[in-house]
């Protein structure tokens, strides 16, 4: 699922794409509209895409776009159906081409629309307290309570059954059902994404949302970004400690229990009923396979695969770090 709240300015002409990221093919045949920019799993034949590493190479075999923005080195392993479209820097590029289908998703300025929840149609619906605000396109469910001081801003929906805690913000986001956020969070805020320039920063658009599926706790202190192409999830009766930071487009299955300070980076993938200990970090990238444990202060800078208990820096297998460190 795509972000349903930000405005997609598309169709784009390939050809205009091709001038935008200075492409020098021949375009004589390429007169085609292009709808969306999306990854390579979730892209069609109306879209373009991307792919810069060859971690991504199935996935680059199996992309049903019409066009890809990759390297010179990449582009053979894209299928007959997916014009390659070589460039020298692929995430660049990537952010140049987002920003012109998306050029409202590059800020995160305060949200001006948002009001004191008396003066909103959820004033007789929603237990608050005090100074809570509520910005457009904003929906709650039934029995459900917001603290002091919390800022829900435009584009979220809230299931029924929730909590939401003081000092929180949220927006971009979907949170479901009997889902509790404890005080001081920040949900769907703008991810740590930028490409050094020679005397700027590029920011890289977050077009994508969080979403925080039924029966989830989230602690106090914890900040999810929403996804920067696809989105950031938290499965099913998942629980989060306080102070904990998940980047843009990181998968938490369901069941998993993730105790405080622990960092996952962007776009790691973690399994179903998978514990995590305090102030773990987890590069991004990765894959955490299914009923992993991940001792706490552990550094994880490889996949791990099903069925597995790690430990240390880097983190390995318990029993080579229990030898290691008699």
């Amino acid at each position: 699922m795509s972000n349903p709240f930000f405005k997609n300015n598309g169709p784009i002409s390939i050809s205009e794409i091709l001038t935008l990221l200075d492409i020098k093919i021949d375009k004589k045949n390429l007169k085609a509209d292009i709808s969306d920019i999306k990854d390579l799993n979730t892209s069609d034949e109306s879209n373009i895409t991307f792919f810069h590493s060859k971690k991504y190479k199935y996935q680059a075999k199996n992309t049903k776009a019409s066009f890809c923005i990759t390297t010179e080195s990449l582009k053979n392993e894209l299928p007959k159906n997916c014009v390659p479209l070589v460039v020298d820097n692929v995430l660049v590029s990537v952010s140049k081409l987002t920003s012109k289908f998306y050029p409202d998703s590059i800020n995160d300025d305060f949200d001006e629309t948002a009001v004191d929840i008396t003066k909103t149609k959820f004033v007789d619906k929603v237990k608050y307290g005090n100074n809570v605000l509520i910005g457009d396109n904003v929906s709650i469910g039934s029995n459900c309570l917001i603290g002091h001081n919390t800022i829900i801003e435009n584009k979220v929906s809230i299931g029924d059954n929730c909590s939401i805690g003081s000092n929180t913000i949220i927006r971009n986001s979907i949170i479901r059902n009997n889902v509790k956020i404890l005080d001081n969070c920040v949900i769907g805020k703008h991810g740590f994404g930028f490409f050094p320039m020679k005397n700027q920063n590029l920011r890289y658009p977050h077009i994508g949302i969080v979403i925080i599926e039924e029966n989830c706790e989230v602690g106090s202190g914890a900040t999810i970004d929403r996804g920067s192409m696809s989105n950031t999830v938290i499965g099913k009766n998942t629980y989060l400690d306080n102070q904990i930071h998940i980047a843009h487009n990181v998968k938490i299955g369901e069941n998993s229990i993730i105790a405080g300070q622990v960092g996952i980076a962007g776009s790691s993938v973690i399994g179903n009923n998978v514990k995590i200990g305090g102030q773990a970090g987890i590069s991004g990238h990765l894959r955490i396979g299914n009923n992993v444990e991940i001792g706490g202060g552990s550094g994880v800078i490889r996949d791990i695969p099903d069925n597995t208990k790690v430990m240390g820096y880097p983190a390995k297998n318990i029993r080579e770090f229990l030898r290691d460190n008699k």
